[in-house]
């Protein structure tokens, strides 16, 4: 399970350079601009200016809206079907021109770029490339010699990485524009230039995400993270270098050769075919996948998708492919964004409520800018008239109103994290709170309260979100807000236990009737209030039920855990005893109590007797007062009374209990005794 991540995170590497030589497709898809000459120009002037057609051009101005209007799935499915026949007819037409065309392109680039002198290009990229890796290599020496030593991902690594990858492209970038070149040279080595800087990027990248610690799922929470498996970082290592440089060098290639002259249909083919080898490098990596987990099955439909994704690239219908791609693709690239900027700002994260928001606002906030970035791009895919849908009133709408939506759930997404993260922090503050009762009492309140604001202000995004989402899709929302008053009216009329649980709540939190922690007793309801919602409270007995009590139930509550607590008993004597001696033992056993480092900090006011209470029918009622802080008084009083029978044993005072006396003589006596005697328990020894 450890090979997990790395798996998945290398799985999405490889797919998003899959999608990324869609979109070299999908430039190439567009036709070429043909060089406009002066004759051509002229011929067009003449045309605008004739009567007829510009009488032909005003009836033509309205018919956008009709056709609009008349817009259906039909149409457009039927329009589709149509541009793909002659797409493909255009694609099997170019097959034969293929080697006049390579032929036409060597000429360009013998005669245009290298000027006579076979391999100049390679040679200037190959100078260029040596001057950028001694760059890197004088500040990767420079870095080490800052922070030596140093293993694993974290802020520093990240930073070599980005600083050594900058001095490459600026050292290089810059060698090149430094001096004047021949036009066509320019751009056939900035294009093979950004090639290789963008080859360098992502295998950077992949390197840094594969070497981050592997999270096993069925750990446990605090279980450290393990170290990636070294045979898992060179498999998708070498597996993302080969798809990479497929991607990246094809993209260049058909780029230049699309600029040399090559025809857009035969520029289109070639693309194509160089797709075929980037799906045979994603089909095999996903065959060879290196995690004994994953079934035969899975690794089929994977490589199907793959081919589907192809197919769908060579149908010219981009928004799909990049729907396609963003649904497999895009949770790992989250969660792999998320841990990078994690490794990122972990040394250099503060503590406290400011370092919390700093981790919610990198990770989370990177997160949500790898969303936003691909929600931008389908944007820009639906609205370039990629979508079936577009140049529909009614599809734009719903089409836009969804990308906003994903941004507005971005949002509030971001804004829940931090108010929760904040939120959670104080309560775990307020949980190790220590120090005067004042400052407990105010942890025990706030404890109390954060809970309840928290569900408050998750229900308030919720409700803002949701109606921001509907007003993005085109509902006014001004009726739905008026509408939604007098529905809670008359939902207010309706359930009237429900409003008074409510209210009953709100009132009981301002008057601090209750604290979570606290012992309380309403009526036959006892327990320690272990948490509440808006309408109720749950009440943990002291026998282990559970009570949910609606608040508007509650009444008048008695709350045992406030400031202290006093505690009476009662002890019964006998009257031959001595009453004084009892209450000196009685004392001594209080000051013993109170001098106990059990019991020390516990006691207010130490165990005395108060006087007698009653003369009862067969004993004297001796009373006793104990003050403590609350809920501890029962364990002193269990001790009390064990030292009390123990010290009154020792010094004769005899604890009274019933008993039958019974005078006289002959049989009626000896009966009555054998009558008590056989109302006294049999002893568990003589039973058995």
């Amino acid at each position: 399970m450890m090979r997990v991540l790395p798996l998945r995170l290398g799985l999405a590497g490889l797919l998003a350079l899959l999608l990324c030589l869609g979109t070299a497709g999908v430039g190439l898809a567009q036709p070429g601009v043909a060089d406009v000459t002066p004759e051509k120009a002229k011929q067009f002037l003449d045309l605008m200016n004739d009567p007829e057609i510009k009488a032909w051009l005003e009836r033509k101005v309205v018919e956008p809206s009709a056709a609009a209007a008349d817009w259906s799935l039909a149409d457009s499915v039927a329009a589709w079907e149509q541009t793909m026949r002659g797409r493909l007819g255009n694609l099997v037409a170019a097959i034969p021109r293929l080697p006049a065309e390579f032929a036409k392109v060597a000429e360009v680039a013998a005669r245009d770029v290298n000027a006579g002198r076979p391999g100049l290009v390679f040679l200037i990229l190959v100078v260029l490339v040596a001057v950028g890796a001694g760059a890197e290599w004088l500040v990767r020496r420079s870095i080490g010699r800052v922070a030596p030593g140093r293993a694993g991902v974290d802020a520093t690594a990240i930073a070599m990485e980005a600083a050594a990858l900058l001095a490459f492209s600026l050292a290089s970038f810059g060698s090149f524009v430094a001096f004047d070149w021949p036009p066509m040279l320019r751009r056939v080595v900035l294009t093979l230039l950004a090639a290789v800087i963008a080859f360098r990027f992502v295998r950077a990248v992949a390197s840094l995400v594969l070497a981050l610690p592997v999270v096993d799922p069925n750990a446990a929470p605090d279980a450290p993270p393990a170290a990636p498996d070294p045979t898992v970082i060179r498999f998708w290592l070498r597996r993302t270098s080969v798809i990479a440089g497929i991607l990246f060098f094809g993209w260049a290639t058909v780029s230049i050769v699309r600029a040399l002259g090559m025809s857009p249909d035969a520029a289109r083919l070639l693309a194509y075919l160089l797709g075929i080898g980037l799906l045979a490098a994603g089909i095999e990596t996903v065959w060879r996948l290196p995690a004994p987990d994953t079934s035969w099955l899975r690794r089929i439909l994977l490589g199907i998708f793959l081919l589907v994704l192809w197919l769908v690239w060579v149908a010219g219908m981009p928004g799909l492919l990049w729907l396609g791609i963003f649904g497999l693709v895009l949770p790992s690239a989250v969660r792999g964004t998320g841990r990078l900027a994690q490794a990122l700002a972990g040394t250099a994260r503060p503590t406290g409520a400011i370092g919390i928001v700093v981790d919610v606002l990198v990770v989370r906030g990177a997160r949500a800018l790898v969303i936003a970035a691909a929600v931008a791009w389908l944007a820009y895919l639906w609205r370039s008239g990629a979508s079936a849908l577009s140049g529909s009133e009614i599809g734009d709408r719903v089409i836009g109103g969804v990308l906003n939506a994903i941004i507005v759930i971005l949002i509030a997404d971001l804004l829940w994290q931090l108010s929760k993260g904040l939120i959670n922090h104080r309560l775990n503050v307020e949980s190790q709170a220590a120090g005067s009762d004042d400052k407990i009492a105010r942890a025990a309140r706030l404890r109390t309260l954060l809970p309840i604001f928290r569900n408050t202000l998750a229900v308030f995004i919720a409700l803002v979100s949701a109606l921001t989402i509907l007003s993005g899709l085109g509902v006014q929302i001004g009726p739905l807000i008026a509408g939604a008053g007098i529905f809670g009216v008359a939902i207010g009329f309706g359930s009237q236990t429900l409003v008074k649980d409510v209210l009953s709540g709100v009132f009981f939190m301002l008057d601090d009737a209750f604290r979570v922690g606290e012992y309380i007793q309403s009526g036959s309801y006892m327990g320690t209030v272990e948490s509440f919602s808006l309408r109720s409270v749950r009440l943990r007995h002291h026998r282990g039920p559970i009570y949910t009590v609606p608040f508007g139930s509650l009444g008048a509550i008695e709350n045992m855990s406030r400031d202290w607590v006093i505690d009476k008993m009662k002890v019964r004597v006998t009257y031959d005893s001595d009453v004084e001696l009892a209450r000196k033992l009685i004392k001594k056993i209080g000051q013993d109590l109170a001098a106990d480092p059990e019991f020390a900090a516990d006691t207010i006011e130490p165990l005395k007797m108060q006087g007698i209470d009653n003369f009862g029918d067969f004993a004297i009622e001796l009373k006793m007062k104990l003050m403590t802080k609350p809920n501890t008084q029962f364990k002193m009083k269990r001790q009390a009374l064990m030292m009390i029978k123990k010290a009154f044993a020792e010094n004769g005072i005899k604890i009274a209990v019933p008993t039958v006396h019974v005078e006289g003589g002959g049989d009626r006596a000896a009966a009555a005794q054998q009558a008590v005697n056989a109302l006294k328990p049999v002893p568990e020894a003589a039973a058995g």
